[in-house]
């Protein structure tokens, strides 16, 4: 059956939880330079941002950011399949995308880290594509990573950009839904403000699975 839907979705707080391996991650790095970690709260509060920015966030001076981006990513290799799990219902909600759209995740994680944390938790084979930080110069909120993904997963055009979304739980999902041009939906069992969400004017919903029954009672 031909899929005239494409949904996207964004990964750490739509799909995955990650907070316990970037937050021991990020103290890795603060070790490996001799420097104090952060607290949780601070971590939290950019997670879906660049590592770059999170580090600058957090203190680090801009000519050091790349030194503690690589401790990171050697401790986040180490450390990010025993502490990421799929949010409730993220499971049933991919399962139900599936059954009327293909699927994509734009992510600011590395899309080769991504594919094998999907794949370990049990969902990979249900996507048909990955957009990752390593694959664009501008990260979301730019449109540039939604439409890498659209190259990839809509090749003839075909698909009516009111059939595509990018689902997220951060403002940034939300800007580059809109950069790009297509449907936004947001979602609060992440990591992104309620108040923020809220004055996007997006849809919102509690988690993603009541995200794709949304979509899917319009389509």
């Amino acid at each position: 059956m031909k899929k005239e839907y494409i949904l996207l979705f964004d990964l750490d707080g739509t799909l995955v939880d990650s907070t316990q391996a970037i937050y021991a991650s990020f103290s890795q790095a603060y070790l490996a330079m001799n420097d104090t970690p952060p607290s949780l709260e601070q971590v939290k509060s950019g997670i879906g941002h660049t590592l770059e920015s999170m580090f600058l966030q957090n203190g680090v001076k801009k000519q050091n950011v790349d030194e503690y981006v690589k401790h990171y990513r050697v401790a986040y290799r180490r450390l990010m399949e025993q502490g990421t799990h799929l949010l409730p219902n993220a499971k049933e909600a991919i399962i139900l995308a599936h059954s009327f759209a293909t699927l994509g995740v734009v992510t600011t994680k590395r899309g080769d880290f991504s594919q094998i944390l999907l794949d370990k938790l049990g969902v990979w084979e249900y996507f048909s594509g990955i957009v990752g930080i390593e694959s664009v110069s501008n990260p979301k909120p730019h449109a540039e990573p939604i439409l890498k993904a659209l190259e990839m997963l809509d090749k003839d055009k075909e698909i009516q950009r009111d059939r595509i979304y990018m689902i997220g739980d951060t403002i940034l999902d939300i800007q580059a839904a809109k950069n790009a041009k297509i449907q936004a939906v947001g979602v609060l069992c992440g990591f992104g403000k309620k108040e923020a969400l809220e004055k996007s004017q997006a849809p919102l919903c509690e988690n993603t699975l009541e995200a794709i029954k949304w979509i899917l009672a319009g389509a």
